[in-house]
């Protein structure tokens, strides 16, 4: 009989891909999503339980109904912008949601949790590429929020043996190379869609933020992660965690930037179509550049990236928005 993994969050992006990814390697996610950004349609490997992660008595009756073996956690607010202009939103659904998890994992006798981090707890680089041990100085709450769900994880394992796997993200990216789920979020927010909508005609144009950073080409750098890479490191950071009986962190990316006008160009090479862009200045809080050193990943998990290079990653996301559109 498979085990069931409880997945927060999992009728979202990341989480969704995850899923797939437990249902092909013999567990039975189960989902525990609001639905305030999820997706009904994304869900599709297991049962789908609508719930808040605030509210102990539903997480209670979760943990009741199928007695996961362990937890993986997506489940948090994540547009930067917002979380400086409501950050109350955020510090209550990413922190307190997750102590309320915790506890209720405590209660069922849950003891292993693989967290969504990402490389927003960092803040602005000190160098490049960015390793685990780089200091965690974020510049929004939103970063601030995930450093403060990796310090409550710490805390617990210490305290009360809950073991977990920080997995601190790069830039996502890409689509099930199958075609059944991918990248949709309102507001979206993030280059590869925006592009690859610009390029569809589904917006007037893409915005260049900023053309004078020291980079290749004037553009911001950042290490764009395929989602199925993000997926496959999460079942693999499960069974380390429940193997070993000890907690871990890693960076989860490529190790390569790419710049925002790579990134258009790939769209273009794919779509083979022109992409209408309007270069604008830098937005505040932008740095230069943002990407891993990822070794530990590949030591600790034996995990490397299937997907590495940016065309592959946007033609993935070209297929399922065309699909879609």
């Amino acid at each position: 009989m498979s085990a069931n993994i409880l997945v927060t969050g999992g009728a979202g992006y990341i989480g969704s891909h995850t899923c797939k990814a437990l249902k092909a390697a013999g567990y039975n996610p189960v989902t525990f999503d609001s639905m305030v950004y999820g997706h009904e349609w994304a869900v599709k490997w297991g049962p789908l339980v609508r719930g808040d992660i605030l509210d102990g008595e539903a997480l209670d009756a979760v943990f009741r109904q199928y007695a996961p073996q362990a937890v993986l956690h997506f489940a948090a607010f994540a547009y930067v912008g917002e979380s400086v202009s409501d950050p109350e939103k955020y510090y209550r659904n990413n922190v307190v949601g997750t102590l309320s998890l915790l506890s209720a994992m405590r209660r069922a006798s849950c003891r292993h949790i693989v967290f969504s981090s990402t490389c927003a707890t960092y803040g602005v680089p000190q160098e490049l590429p960015l390793r685990e041990d780089h200091p965690q100085k974020p510049i929004n709450p939103y970063g601030w929020t995930k450093l403060m769900m990796e310090q409550t994880l710490a805390d617990f394992d210490h305290a009360y043996g809950i073991r977990h796997a920080s997995l601190r993200y790069f830039n996502a990216a890409g689509a099930d190379p199958d075609g059944e789920i991918g990248e949709d979020h309102d507001p979206e927010t993030h280059l590869i869609p925006l592009v690859v909508y610009a390029t569809q005609g589904r917006r007037g144009h893409v915005e260049i933020y900023g053309t004078d950073y020291d980079t290749r080409d004037g553009t911001c750098v950042r290490d764009y992660i395929h989602v199925t890479d993000l997926a496959d490191a999460h079942i693999l950071a499960l069974r380390r965690i429940q193997d070993k009986d000890e907690s871990l962190t890693v960076n989860l990316g490529t190790g390569n930037g790419q710049t925002v006008r790579e990134v258009i160009r790939a769209v273009e090479k794919v779509s083979g179509r022109p992409t209408p862009a309007k270069e604008g200045p830098r937005r505040p809080g932008d740095p230069p550049g943002l990407y891993a050193r990822a070794d530990k990943a590949c030591e600790l998990l034996g995990w490397k990236p299937q997907f590495g290079d940016v065309e592959t990653i946007v033609g993935t996301a070209w297929k399922w928005h065309e699909k879609h559109r």
